[in-house]
């Protein structure tokens, strides 16, 4: 494996754990209130569209980040649901 291919697996590691304290949180309390829903549909087209640029681009890295990151926060619109 090559620098910036380990370089981008430690930058997606670091951008999709950060995201994880929050949908513990939001599990736990069992309120996304403080969520607004057109920033959660946003931000996932954001990562989806990501996620298909790196499958486009065969990118390891951002294949990884993006995927993980557009469940955890698919997970967080399904709790806003749940709990409204």
């Amino acid at each position: 494996m090559d620098f910036l291919t380990i370089l981008g697996l430690v930058a997606g590691t670091l951008t999709t754990i950060a995201f994880l304290p929050q949908v513990i949180k939001t599990w736990k309390s069992q309120s996304a209130k403080d969520f607004s829903f057109g920033m959660l549909i946003t931000f996932s087209l954001g990562v989806f569209l990501w996620l298909l640029y790196g499958i486009a681009k065969n990118d390891l890295p951002v294949i990884l980040a993006n995927l993980l990151t557009f469940v955890l926060n698919l997970i967080i619109i399904v709790l806003k649901t749940k709990y409204k």
